[in-house]
C-alpha cells in the first residue's frame, strides 16, 4: 500500500499563506498576537516593561505556558500548597500554569516572553491589578480589542 492511498484529501480553498500579527498596548507593555483569534490555540509575545507587573490573576478555562526569550522576568504563582511563591524565569526554559492557578508575571528588566495558551475564552479574574482594570470577561475582551 502506498502512502498516498492513506493520506486524507483536504480542500485547499481554506488554506492561507498570509502572515498575522496584531499588537495590543497594555499598561505594563504590550502584546503581539501572532495567531488569529479563530484558531483553537493562542500565541503571543508579551513585552513587559522593567518593574511592571501583570495582574495577579486566575483563569477559569485558560491554560498558559511561557518561554522567556529576552531580558529578565519572574512569575509569582500559587504552589500546590496554595501559597504564592516567586520563580525567576530562565532563558530557554518553559513554565506552565494550570486552570485556576493564581499567577502574575513581572518584568525585572524590559523583557519578552512567548506565551502559548488555550483560546482566549472564559474569565480572567484579576485578584490584584496595579492599573485598576476590571476582570477580563469575553465582553470586556471584545471592548479592549475593539473586535
Amino acid at each position: 500500500m502506498n502512502a498516498s492511498a492513506q493520506t486524507p484529501s483536504f480542500d485547499p480553498k481554506n488554506f492561507t499563506q498570509e502572515s498575522f500579527d496584531q499588537r495590543f498596548d497594555k499598561p505594563w507593555g504590550y502584546e503581539i498576537h501572532w495567531v488569529p483569534a479563530s484558531a483553537p490555540y493562542m500565541g503571543k509575545v508579551l513585552h513587559i516593561n522593567a518593574g511592571a507587573r501583570l495582574s495577579l490573576q486566575i483563569h477559569d478555562h485558560k491554560q498558559e505556558s511561557w518561554f522567556l526569550i529576552a531580558g529578565a522576568a519572574k512569575v509569582i504563582w500559587e504552589n500546590n500548597q496554595g501559597e504564592l511563591t516567586e520563580t525567576v524565569l530562565k532563558l530557554g526554559q518553559g513554565y506552565s500554569t494550570s486552570v485556576g492557578q493564581k499567577h502574575r508575571l513581572v518584568g525585572i528588566t524590559d523583557c519578552d516572553i512567548i506565551e502559548v495558551s488555550t483560546p482566549e475564552i472564559g474569565t480572567t479574574w484579576r485578584l490584584e491589578d496595579d492599573y485598576s482594570r476590571p476582570d477580563e470577561t469575553e465582553e470586556q475582551r471584545a471592548i479592549e480589542r475593539k473586535s
